[in-house]
């Protein structure tokens, strides 16, 4: 999947990954590539991509569709 990891003022990370870890509103879920569309808010925790890179956040919200995943974030 294409993954892009942002702030207001820059981006994060920009990639391709086959999974991506995050802490979300209500639970922690993985992304996968080919998985459903899906909108969710983020809560203080880390974004792990594909097992091995961390990425701390406050806060944020993810969405993914047609195996783009886009991450916004409050560092």
């Amino acid at each position: 999947m294409k993954l892009v990891v942002l702030n207001p003022k820059h981006v994060i990370y920009e990639g391709e990954a086959k999974s991506v870890c995050l802490t979300g509103d209500s639970a922690e879920f993985e992304l996968l590539d080919q998985h459903a569309p899906i909108v969710s808010l983020l809560r203080a925790g880390e974004v792990v991509v594909d097992g091995s890179e961390s990425i701390p956040i406050k806060r944020g919200m993810v969405t993914f569709n047609r195996n783009e995943c886009m991450i916004l974030v409050e560092e």
